[in-house]
């Protein structure tokens, strides 16, 4: 298999509504409709991502053109965005107008995993075949979504940095608790008052920000540019601090009943899950694919090393693929 494509392939982008919340789409490949059961043309298999928090698709924009470059572009790879967190284009609200109420709770932390759950219900044929790729939250999201819907024909899920235990009592979520869950409503004046800058001033903020980097993806820059929103960080806001609080103890059992199914990887100094996680899951199932980074990424690997993670995720799946 290639390592990726130094070529940029064509993305088709979609704002749709899903659970009644404004959601983005980024899809790579030529497959833009997957839902229907007599096509002869569907593919075998679906490479989906389900994001970290803030779970915007655009961070993932160069991640999934790699991926499915490093996949020799067989297979279809698609990046969901949470409910609510990304900005809809002119419009198109945020909550969808309509009478009929389809999810309690959209942009909490168990409306996201039913969110990606019905996203794939309405958009995808029940007999494609599954790779899910998950990020921070994400791993949270896709254990729960294997726990509550053992139909889904999932081959691997991929759990990267993976925050599914703990998180108030890692040394990131000692400091953000309480900024979360008692000052959170604070930022919203800040984040309204700088909604009003020229865009050319946002973007600057933004590099300055990421100043730190040596380098820095150009796609997350502008993708920053959606947490001007006080819409857009309501919402990412709101589902950090539910994940501060249901976040506590890591769920064994649908990890065992699973294990074959997932491969996780550990960063050596991330401060949502620390190495000592790490040491204690690999402990508990010694028989698990469960890696630490040697490569000493940093837990938003989105921001520079996207091309690198996409490499190593293909390498370890040849063998999966060779088999189907």
């Amino acid at each position: 298999m290639r390592s990726g494509s130094e070529e940029p392939v064509p993305l088709h982008e979609e704002f749709i509504y899903c659970c009644g919340a404004a959601t983005h789409v980024l899809k790579c490949g030529p497959w833009k409709d997957l839902s229907k059961d007599e096509s002869k043309n569907l593919p075998r298999l679906l490479f989906m991502i389900i994001p970290g928090n803030p779970g915007l698709a655009g961070y993932y924009r160069t991640f999934i053109q790699a991926l499915y470059c490093g996949l020799n572009q067989q297979y279809p790879v698609w990046v969901v965005s949470h409910a609510g967190h990304c900005k809809p284009p002119s419009g198109m609200e945020m909550i969808e107008d309509t009478d009929i109420k389809e999810l309690e709770d959209v942009f909490g932390l168990n409306g996201q995993v039913e969110h990606k759950l019905n996203f794939l219900k309405k958009n995808v044929s029940k007999d494609i075949k599954l790779v899910l790729i998950a990020h921070s939250i994400g791993c949270y999201i896709t254990l729960e979504m294997m726990k509550r819907a053992s139909e889904l024909q999932v081959l691997r899920s991929v759990l990267l940095f993976p925050t599914i235990e703990r998180m108030a009592q890692s040394p990131q979520g000692k400091l953000m608790t309480p900024l979360l869950c008692k000052l959170r409503y604070a930022l919203y004046m800040p984040v309204y008052l700088l909604s009003f800058l020229p865009e050319g001033l946002k973007a600057s903020l933004v590099r300055f920000a990421l100043r730190g980097m040596k380098t820095c993806d150009e796609s997350s820059i502008t993708t920053s540019i959606n947490l001007f929103s006080v819409d857009c960080i309501a919402n990412i806001l709101y589902m950090a601090s539910q994940e501060m609080m249901k976040v506590v103890e890591r769920d064994s059992t649908t990890i065992k009943q699973n294990l074959k199914k997932l491969i996780f990887y550990y960063g050596t100094g991330d401060s949502w899950c620390p190495q000592h996680y790490y040491d204690e899951i690999k402990m508990d199932f010694p028989d698990g694919d469960i890696r630490l980074c040697e490569k000493g990424l940093r837990h938003a690997f989105v921001l520079d090393a996207s091309k690198e993670m996409a490499a190593m995720i293909t390498d370890w799946l040849q063998d999966d693929l060779t088999k189907l």
